[in-house]
């Protein structure tokens, strides 16, 4: 592919054409030529080959045979994109065609190495400078109504869109594989039912259980806590996903033990013997994680488990990008924010009487899932097409799946199953 097979300017609704800021300040922006250098050290501390159109590499010098190679397409809008916006001007510039993987080098393969350094990729006097170039985040609103539409905003995309890139069970959460066993002979359908009893088990849900489930998702783990014998009330703010899951758990034949909400986490009542949440808290916010862990204390028997998925980062990023805006806040979810293990103990133990019993981390599994979805995503274009979706929501997801592909196998990120009592 050439650059003339891009649209020259790509609609991104809430962007700002790189060519608008130039006009607005004349010329090329000062900023752009310190984007060029800190590009260009990230990348030599990464080991990442970046190209200009003439094949020279970014910052000069000759290329290092062997590093996985970027090509930048258009220089001047990939500058003034990171320029002023670091933290979502590099996933808008793929959106928009400014730069591309070399042929036959994949996607997240160019991003692992900078996931694998990421807090060494800049030297320390550099990364003291954040704060000049961090955004502040819009005031976020995660209570019960600004959830809603955080939630509505990824989830009811499309039911028939997830459809086509998910397994059959409809997980949108990290599958867990079996340890010791070649992944090529692995069906991820199998890894997400594992995944789920996984949780169950925590949560040590069985016949006569009484399971409140925050986050449904598609209703799997509702019904096969249901088939085994338990008991589900599970809550959502997604109508799209309340609606094939009350389907679905009708095909399944378990819709007199399922109870399915459009309600928020924080109205439920009532007590049940177990809680389960897989991947719901990072939606929540972090002004919100103290009501979230009250909710589930609250909900919880005097003698219940809880069993929380999420995914986790280092306390020291957390603690470093709590305050900043970045890409997959503006484009994919809106309002989230990853924890980490030290928040989540630090807000249990100060809010409430839960207390962290197990963490099982498996973020190696994550990778391998978010790898094969964006390969059936990328497989199955056609028919999302089809459903009205155009080629910058093709280079959104397809940046988004291969950016956290690259997260959770370089390490930047991990996932963890965590099972809370009562102290």
């Amino acid at each position: 592919m050439t650059t003339t097979d891009l649209p020259r300017r790509l609609n991104l609704p809430g962007v700002e054409d790189p060519a608008c800021l130039r006009r607005k300040r004349g010329g090329v922006c000062p900023r752009a030529r310190v984007a060029r250098v800190v590009l260009s050290v990230a990348a030599r501390r990464a080991g990442v080959e970046l190209l200009l159109p003439d094949g020279t590499p970014l910052g000069g010098g000759p290329a290092t045979p062997g590093n996985p190679v970027i090509e930048i397409l258009r220089q001047r809008d990939l500058l003034e994109r990171v320029a002023h916006d670091p933290k979502v001007g590099v996933g808008e510039a793929y959106m928009a065609g400014d730069w591309r993987p070399a042929s036959g080098t994949d996607l997240a393969a160019v991003m692992l190495p900078f996931a694998e350094r990421i807090e060494s990729l800049l030297p320390t006097w550099l990364q003291r400078l954040r704060f000049a170039v961090d955004r502040r985040p819009p005031r976020t609103d995660n209570s019960p109504a600004g959830a809603r539409q955080h939630i509505e905003a990824h989830y009811d995309l499309s039911n028939d869109m997830f459809a086509t890139f998910l397994d059959p069970s409809m997980s949108y959460s990290s599958a867990r594989f079996e340890r010791g066993r070649p992944l090529a002979e692995q069906d991820l359908h199998e890894a997400q039912l594992r995944k789920i009893d996984t949780v169950l088990d925590a949560a040590q849900v069985g016949h006569g259980t009484q399971v409140l489930e925050i986050g449904t998702g598609w209703g799997a783990l509702a019904v096969r806590a249901a088939e085994r014998g338990a008991h589900v009330v599970t809550v959502t703010l997604s109508r799209e996903q309340a609606d094939l899951a009350r389907e679905r758990v009708t095909r399944a034949g378990v819709a007199d033990r399922v109870s399915i909400r459009l309600q928020d986490y924080r109205e439920v009542t009532g007590r049940y013997d177990a809680v389960v949440s897989v991947e719901m808290v990072e939606a929540v916010g972090e002004d919100y994680w103290p009501a979230y862990f009250r909710a589930i204390e609250d909900r919880l028997a005097p003698d219940g488990v809880a069993a929380v998925q999420s995914i986790l980062m280092s306390h020291r990023r957390l603690l470093a990008s709590r305050r900043s805006y970045g890409w997959i806040n503006k484009h994919v979810f809106p309002g989230g924010m990853i924890p980490s293990m030290e928040a989540i103990e630090a807000v249990t133990e100060a809010h409430t009487s839960l207390r962290v019993q197990t963490v099982e981390r498996f973020g190696a599994d994550y990778a391998e899932t978010l790898r094969r979805w964006r390969e059936r995503f990328l497989s199955e274009w056609r028919s999302i097409e089809g459903g009205g979706f155009d080629a910058v929501f093709r280079r959104r997801w397809e940046f988004y799946l291969a950016f956290c592909e690259a997260g959770f196998a370089g390490g930047a990120i991990d996932v963890g199953l965590i099972r809370l009592e009562r102290s």
